[in-house]
């Protein structure tokens, strides 16, 4: 199931970072990432809840990040931007993702798509969303 989930997020980051650059329509970018190879193997409920969520909501997700970025958002690397998105995304309204899980997602993301030290940028940013975001789940102690 992780993998499937893993992939959906890999989609998922490819249709915001398209829509970021060019605002196509979410059915335009779920018609053409559907014809994509390995998008059978994904979890596809979870890549469209992403996808039309971070949509939906950039507007308000941008300003949620602009006060843990160093700079305009307008100004952060359009693949940045998309994985920020996603994890703000993840971490504000899927709660049955660990926090843990959406950070370290994102960081890998960032490896993937991103630039040399892009992950670490990544990693700060959503660091602090999460502390503000899911502060119960972030001072709860371990075991």
């Amino acid at each position: 199931m992780s993998g499937n989930r893993h992939k959906a997020r890999e989609f998922a980051v490819q249709g915001i970072y398209q829509w970021l650059l060019n605002r196509q329509p979410a059915a335009e970018l779920v018609k053409q990432l559907r014809e994509q190879e390995g998008y059978a193997e994904i979890d596809e409920v979870m890549f469209l809840a992403l996808l039309n969520g971070v949509i939906e909501e950039s507007d308000q997700l941008d300003h949620r990040l602009s006060r843990y970025v160093d700079r305009a958002i307008k100004e952060l690397s359009p693949v940045e931007h998309a994985i920020l998105l996603l994890g703000a995304r993840e971490l504000l309204h899927h709660g049955e993702v660990p926090y843990r899980v959406a950070i370290n997602e994102a960081v890998e993301l960032a490896k993937t798509f991103g630039g040399t030290d892009g992950h670490k940028y990544v990693n700060g940013v959503m660091d602090k969303l999460a502390a503000e975001a899911r502060s119960a789940e972030v001072n709860k102690p371990r075991r």
